[in-house]
């Protein structure tokens, strides 16, 4: 090892884009290249393995694989679960919630070897460079950021022939569609994703339906976070997420495309299945439709909206979504209890709740039945008194236009 050599850690995947930067930093630039990938629970072992060993071949220095699954559990998806976030009202900002947490972890290690740059494999035509470049500024402005990818013009054969005259070569065969795993969902894109009128086929998703009929599910929630699910309870919320995944993906629940604006501008077209985050979300929505008052859903869903649109755009170390994330989390004090779903292929439907915050078991009354706590007169004055903007409205409007 070089110690003369400037040292660059590499956010490393194994992909053609970050074999291609680990080469040319090296090889063309000079530097003594780190390579690290950030797992927040999207690889297993074997291909983290894997992915060293590519990282080994093409002449890494040293290769880290930092596991922040629990972080990103912790500081985003227990809040994505809270919030009821979605971006759009269908997204449930799967993969991209993951690249702020990637890019903190990247960092940080970079920090803690004396680096003196950071290298991302981002493409100038999405989100991610966003996500990486605003991290790194923010939390190393001190840190070079080298963007071969983005910044030179290089089409995948040009990258494929350079490996290969350094002497490295792997299959980078060009997958029909690109699959990005993660925890929180997985993000799918094709010739399909381009095009405004057409959607994925059954092929393109990695879950294959597999369950016919309808099958029970029930999911408990303490305090807004899952801890359990068909009455068995899981110590890890992480091992929660999973489990509710396996069950839901069988049946092809979670599937959807995703259009939205991006960070840079342009409208954005994404396919993802997502089993466990839809499922858990409208579980937990509904339970808090049960437990919680009129106005704190209001506010929550103004908030949500809100927190899931910041984390999606970059904004995630900015001191607002310490706040955000506060009143969120006082408001599930009481999201305590077991929702009931009935699942079938590529559909389900919310059976119940139980729960003994359940603002339905009133002694005041029941909705359309009996009332117990007011009286006919009382509701008489009420609607009276209620109607005086209204009718002072209709008064004066009447008035003033000459009408009788």
């Amino acid at each position: 090892m070089n110690t003369d050599k400037k040292k660059v850690v590499l956010a490393f995947s194994g992909g053609l884009d970050t074999s291609f930067c680990a080469k040319y930093l090296s090889a063309d630039l000079g530097y003594e290249v780190h390579t690290a990938i950030a797992n927040t629970g999207g690889f297993s072992e074997e291909e983290l393995k894997s992915i060293e060993q590519r990282a080994m071949k093409l002449g890494a220095a040293s290769h880290a694989t930092l596991d922040v699954t629990k972080d990103y559990y912790d500081k985003s998806i227990k809040y994505m679960i809270a919030g009821n976030v979605l971006r759009n009202g269908t997204y449930p900002i799967s993969v991209s919630s993951e690249r702020i947490f990637q890019a903190i972890a990247i960092i940080e290690y970079a920090k803690k070897i004396g680096a003196d740059a950071v290298a991302h494999g981002s493409t100038g035509a999405g989100n991610d460079q966003v996500r990486f470049d605003l991290t790194f500024q923010i939390l190393a402005p001190e840190i070079e950021i080298i963007t071969p990818t983005r910044d030179m013009v290089l089409t995948r054969q040009y990258e494929i022939d350079y490996l290969k005259s350094h002497g490295y070569e792997a299959d980078f065969t060009k997958m029909e569609y690109s699959i990005n795993k993660g925890l929180w969902g997985t993000s799918i894109g094709g010739k399909e994703t381009l095009d405004s009128a057409t959607t994925l086929p059954e092929e393109a998703y990695p879950s294959q339906v597999t369950a016919s009929g309808k099958e029970t599910l029930t999911i408990t929630f303490d305090k807004g976070e899952p801890v359990a699910v068909n009455g068995e309870a899981i110590d890890n919320p992480i091992d929660v997420i999973r489990t509710i995944e396996a069950i839901g993906s069988k049946y092809g629940i979670g599937r959807d495309m995703h259009i939205g604006d991006t960070i840079i501008g342009i409208k954005g077209r994404v396919g993802f299945e997502a089993a466990a985050p839809m499922l858990i979300i409208a579980a937990h929505k509904m339970l808090e439709k049960h437990t919680l008052t009129k106005w704190q859903l209001y506010w929550k869903d103004q908030i949500g909206t809100w927190y899931g649109m910041f984390l999606h755009e970059a904004q995630y170390l900015d001191p607002v979504m310490r706040d955000m994330e506060a009143f969120i989390e006082s408001t599930q004090n009481h999201v305590s209890g077991t929702v009931e779903i009935e699942l079938r292929p590529y559909s389900y439907t919310l059976v119940g709740v139980d729960s003994p915050y359940d603002l339905m078991k009133t002694d005041f009354g029941e909705y359309g039945e009996v009332n117990k706590a007011w009286s006919a007169d009382d509701v008489k004055g009420f609607t009276s008194i209620m109607g005086n903007p209204m009718k002072i409205y209709y008064n004066v409007t009447k008035r003033a236009e000459g009408q009788k």
